[in-house]
């Protein structure tokens, strides 16, 4: 190997220089996905609204992420996470998982929306509810649906595309830096959670959102496998459309907000037990089979 190639073999192993290569990649692709998105809003259109949605999704979680391993990493793939669920009902516990944590999960997001700030910053909460009411008003027309057609396309452009491309993001690229990074597990799942929260900016849901991510997070890293994370991803924003799409076709009385919610103290102190336990077994599993 001469000195340009290696040169160039520990340029790719800085991190330095994967930071600039994803937020470059980041860049491009963002100005890319809200060009697109703009061109496809003018007219309202709920149907071109979609479009520019999944591929907005596509060019900004999918894209940066791939772009990234595939400058730095020799199996970019396999590194970033795309490897074989061992054994294969890790899967089923991962979906278990996003059922049994529905009351906990509504738990949070009652208290995260009885938040406020106070007389001091009433106008910064007035704002992040006007947002709040922005964005639920667009996922309520994208829901509405009452064919299998377009219960179809929700289902991907709502909850498979966004799965995928999260999962990219937040747990094949910031989780793993960070857990790297900052030489702990725990610390940089719950910092990833954090992350992927926020970046949502949705502070009424930023609560159950991070209890999302730190649920993702732990099985990405008990399984060792995207393919986990973006099974159980792909359940919870899949629940939502069907539930949805039940209420429209008047077949359930249940909307997707309240959806596993439940008044009762016993109901929830069971889901945070079976959550737990099921966590305690991914762990267990992940220390019998040895993966990193």
């Amino acid at each position: 190997m001469n000195a340009m190639d290696e040169f160039k073999k520990n340029l790719k192993e800085t991190t330095g220089f994967r930071i600039f290569v994803y937020l470059l990649a980041l860049l491009l692709c963002s100005l890319a996905g809200t060009v697109v998105t703009l061109f496809l809003a003018v007219g309202n259109d709920i149907q071109l609204l979609k479009l520019g949605q999944a591929i907005s999704s596509v060019l900004m979680f999918v894209a940066p992420p791939l772009i990234l391993y595939a400058f730095t990493r020799k199996r970019p793939l396999h590194e970033i996470g795309f490897r074989k669920v061992n054994p294969w009902w890790m899967l089923l516990i991962g979906v278990a998982l996003m059922f049994v944590s529905l009351p906990v999960t509504n738990l949070l997001t009652a208290w995260n929306e009885k938040m406020n700030f106070g007389a001091t910053f009433e106008s910064l909460e007035s704002m992040l509810k006007q947002m709040e009411d922005m964005a639920g008003d667009l996922t309520e027309r994208m829901l509405k649906v009452d064919t299998i057609g377009g219960l179809l396309v929700n289902l991907l452009v709502i909850a498979l595309i966004p799965a995928i491309g999260e999962e990219l993001t937040f747990r094949g690229v910031v989780q793993q830096s960070l857990v790297k990074g900052c030489k702990n597990a725990h610390v940089g799942i719950i910092l990833s959670a954090a992350i992927f929260s926020f970046i949502h900016f949705q502070f009424y849901g930023f609560l159950p959102r991070m209890f999302l991510g730190i649920i993702l997070g732990y099985m990405f890293y008990y399984s060792g496998s995207l393919w986990t994370s973006i099974l159980m991803h792909f359940i919870n924003n899949g629940t939502a459309v069907v539930v949805a799409y039940l209420e429209q076709k008047g077949l359930s009385q249940v909307d997707a907000e309240h959806f596993g919610a439940t008044e009762s103290v016993w109901m929830i102190v069971a889901s945070v037990v079976v959550t737990l336990g099921l966590l305690f077994l991914s762990n267990k599993i992940k220390q019998k089979y040895g993966r990193k």
